[in-house]
Formats: C-alpha cells, sequence, structure tokens
C-alpha cells in the first residue's frame, strides 16, 4: 500500500489490532512483578538474581529498539509487528516450560527482543498512518491498551500464581498472541513510505555492550563494592561505549538510529521527562509487591487485588487525558501529572509494617492518576512534530531510552532495596529495641520507604523539562482517514 492509498485505512480496526499487540507486551511486564517472591522460593535464588527476569527483559527490550527504525524501512512496520508478536508467543511458551532459574532469564531476556519491537511499531504506525488531528485520541488509546496490563496483570497473575503455578503467567499469552496476531494479518495495513538502509552493525554493537555494561554493574555493585574495580570498570567501559555510539550515529551516512531527531527541542525534552516518569511508575509496580508479600505476608491474589484499583484508575485517565490534551497542552497536563507522581510517592515513604491495604490503595492511585496525565502528554507531545518519515527512527529512539532506563531503574532500585536492609538489619540490632523476629520485616519496610524517596527525588527532577515544554509548532493537516 503507498502512501497515497494510506487514506483509505480505517481508523478503529488498525487502532484493534495495535491494542492487543501494545497490550499483550505490557502484560509480559506487569505480570512477573507479584511472582518475584515465588520464583525466588521455587529456585532457591536470591532477589539480586531472580530480578533479572525482569531486568534482562527490560534491557533486552531497549536494545532492540534502535533496530526497529532499521526493520521498519526494511520489512514495512506491519512485518515487524507481525514477526515481532510471533517471536514474543513461541518464547513465553518456552518460559513457562523454563527448567532453572538460567533458563528462565534467557528465555526472557529473548521474549524481550521481540516484546520491544513491538512499542516503537506500534507507536511508529499511529504517527505514520492516523491523520494527525487524530494523533492524541490514538495515542491515548494505545496508552490505554499499556495501562490495562499492569491494572490486571497483578490480579490476574495472583490468581494464576494460587490456582495454578506461576508458569501459567507465560502459558497464557499464547492464546492472546494468536488472536493478535490474526488481528494484525487482517486489520493493519502493508504499507511502506522509506526504503531499507544498511544495517550499522558497529553502531548495534556498542549501544548493546554500552547497555549491559551499566546495568551489571548497577546490579552487582553492592556485592562487588560500588568503589571495586569491576564496578567501576563496568561503568567506565559502558560510557565508553555510549560515547562511541553516539558519534557513530552521527557520522555514519546509514545509521542505525538517526539522532537527528533530538534537534528538534520539543522531542528532547518531552523524552527525558517521559524517561522519568516510567522510571517512577516502575518504583511503585516493584517495590509495593515485595512488601505485601515479604512484610505483610499477603496472598500474590490479594496483592493483585490490592494493586487493581490504582491500575484502574491509571486505565480510565488514559483516554480523559488524551481528550484533555488539545484543550491543556502538553505542559500543564504534565506539570499537574508529575506533581501527583511526586505527593503519591512521598507518601508511600511513610509506610509501616502494619500499615492499612487502603493507604497503599489510596496513594498508589493517587500516583497512578499522575502517571497517565504525564505519560499520555509527553508521549504525544514528543512525537508530534516529528516528520512522517522520521517517526520510526523517533519511537525507536524514544523506547530505546525510556527502556533502558526502566531497566536500570529495576537493577538500582533493587540494589538499593537489598543495601538498605542490610544497613537497617545492622543498627536495629545494635539498638537492640526490637527482637529477631521482627527486625527482618522492621529493616526491609524502612528499605522499601527509603527507595520510594528516592523515586520521589527522582519525580521532582521532572518538574523542570515539563516546564520547558514549548507550544506546538502549528503546520497543514494532511487528508483525514476514516473513521
Amino acid at each position: 500500500m503507498t502512501v497515497t492509498e494510506l487514506k483509505n485505512v480505517r481508523f478503529w480496526p488498525i487502532m484493534t489490532a495495535i491494542f492487543f499487540g501494545a497490550f499483550l507486551s505490557i502484560l509480559g511486564i506487569s505480570m512477573i512483578n507479584i511472582a518475584l517472591p515465588i520464583l525466588m522460593t521455587d529456585f532457591h535464588s536470591e532477589l539480586s538474581v531472580v530480578q533479572w527476569t525482569l531486568t534482562g527483559f527490560m534491557l533486552s527490550l531497549g536494545t532492540i529498539a534502535p533496530l526497529t527504525g532499521y526493520l521498519g524501512d526494511k520489512m514495512g512496520y506491519k512485518k515487524v509487528y507481525l514477526f515481532a508478536m510471533v517471536g514474543f508467543v513461541v518464547f513465553s511458551l518456552l518460559c513457562g516450560f523454563a527448567w532453572n532459574i538460567e533458563s528462565l532469564i534467557t528465555f526472557r531476556i529473548i521474549q524481550g527482543l521481540f516484546t520491544g519491537l513491538v512499542v516503537p511499531a506500534t507507536m511508529t504506525i499511529i504517527f505514520q498512518v492516523i491523520p494527525k488531528e487524530k494523533q492524541p485520541f490514538a495515542v491515548s488509546i494505545w496508552g490505554l491498551s499499556a495501562m490495562l496490563a499492569p491494572a490486571f496483570g497483578p490480579t490476574i497473575s495472583g490468581w494464576l500464581i494460587q490456582q495454578l503455578s506461576w508458569k501459567w503467567l507465560f502459558f497464557i499469552n499464547v492464546p492472546i498472541g494468536i488472536v493478535a496476531i490474526f488481528f494484525i494479518i487482517w486489520m493493519i495495513p502493508d504499507y511502506r513510505i522509506s526504503t531499507a538502509k544498511s544495517l550499522d552493525k558497529l553502531g548495534l554493537a556498542t549501544v548493546i555492550l554500552s547497555s549491559v555494561s551499566v546495568l551489571i554493574a548497577l546490579s552487582q555493585g553492592h556485592q562487588w563494592g560500588w568503589t571495586s574495580f569491576k564496578t567501576l570498570g563496568l561503568f567506565a567501559f559502558g560510557a565508553l561505549m555510549l560515547l562511541l555510539f553516539i558519534v557513530r550515529e552521527l557520522t555514519a551516512k546509514q545509521p542505525l538510529l538517526d539522532l537527528r531527531v533530538f534537534r528538534n527541542g520539543r522531542f528532547s525534552i518531552t523524552l527525558v521527562a517521559n524517561t522519568i516518569i516510567t522510571i517512577s511508575l516502575y518504583s511503585g509496580t516493584l517495590l509495593v509487591p515485595l512488601f505485601l508479600q515479604n512484610v505483610q505476608k499477603i496472598t500474590p491474589m490479594d496483592t493483585g487485588l490490592i494493586l487493581l484499583p490504582a491500575s484502574l484508575v491509571m486505565a480510565m485517565a488514559m483516554p480523559l487525558a488524551g481528550k484533555l490534551y488539545p484543550r491543556f497542552g502538553a505542559k500543564w497536563l504534565s506539570i499537574v501529572g508529575i506533581i501527583l507522581i511526586i505527593v503519591g510517592s512521598y507518601e508511600m515513604t511513610q509506610l509501616s509494617t502494619g500499615v492499612s491495604h487502603f493507604y497503599i490503595i489510596f496513594w498508589m492511585t493517587v500516583r497512578n492518576l499522575g502517571v497517565s496525565f504525564a505519560a499520555a502528554a509527553t508521549s504525544t507531545a514528543g512525537m508530534e512534530e516529528i516528520e512522517p518519515i522520521m517517526v520510526g527512527h523517533a519511537s525507536s529512539v524514544t523506547n530505546w531510552v525510556r527502556n533502558v532506563g526502566g531497566s536500570f531503574a529495576i537493577a538500582l532500585f533493587t540494589t538499593l532495596l537489598a543495601s538498605h536492609t542490610i544497613s537497617h538489619i545492622k543498627d536495629l540490632t545494635v539498638a537492640g529495641k526490637d527482637t529477631k523476629e521482627t527486625i527482618p520485616f522492621l529493616s526491609f519496610t524502612m528499605s522499601v520507604n527509603d527507595v520510594f524517596m528516592v523515586a520521589t527525588f527522582i519525580a521532582v527532577a521532572a518538574i523542570p523539562f515539563t516546564i520547558l515544554i514549548r507550544k506546538k509548532v502549528k503546520r497543514a493537516v494532511p487528508a483525514s482517514v476514516a473513521a
């Protein structure tokens, strides 16, 4: 299908196919959070090892994103989307059959490579096929699918673990994935608006080496020592590889990622803000299940039910944010969202071992409402000024930065949680005010509070970037797509 023929495609069939794929890809992230304590027990592994089922998945999401633009130009974004969903289904099945923690981590990392193509491919399809006047609403629907996954993911995850086993967290993806594959085949137009270029292998190698090096340093720093040769060496090597990647992409005739998209100040500023929002979101989805199951001894099913109201509010607020966007603009919608995230995150630093579930539900709801407003605003604002031919690269850059940032955040939060727990145990033992039975629970709670405080400061860092978001540059509106 040519660009001129795209005006004949219909809005809702395309968005339905995009909805299913985005929902399933995010579901793969949200469902594993509740299972971390179960995996630690079943595989007799420490949190620092089990968390790689999440951080490894997130890292592969980020490292594959730069390839999306190249693959989209070569194959067309429909084929990339279809290829990604087929791979996701196959490796979901293999994850369910994993025989030890190492095999599960390996399959999750490969599953993440396929999943990492879904989000940038679907975002690119929206901004290349859907007319500009409908893009904010389309992004809100796309965002709704991504928000419904964490809304229902923990509850579904808890039920499956309690009634069956953790393996069904992956088996359930197979039938849903097959439905998504048929939707993609039937509803997404097969189009291309640019020609394929040669693969920048050096650029791909440097970005992978950079991401992996820094992530390993963050994950193992508390065990090796933050000033140890291995930790500092990995940080230095990762920084060097990142610098080489940037230089390579700016000088190559056919770069893996066209970093010229950063010349658009609106895109650059909103990307930083959106990455911070992503980090804030993962702090809650990681810490709260661990607190409820490890400290309050809540079942996985009950944990999912406690997280459900806040996640539902987040999902329902996405379409509302899409409707409010044209009226209030990116700046004010983002600022309101960031303020809600900051307030909710700060209140989550006040947890105690006997804190009420209503308290957790209320302040997680406040946080998630802020995530919806800020994420919808920054996602739309960052992409709507990008030319259609550059949308694939802009989408790849966006998801590379966000997912790598998210994987670093999970590694950092996990590391801080472990190191602060050990520190608090020592302090409480010396103080002698608590018994040996209560010290582990109290120290873990204090560590969760510490990490939420770090997440609060990270959210505060987004405010200057949201204030700098300028108004959209008006351009001629193209012909409308039939609804």
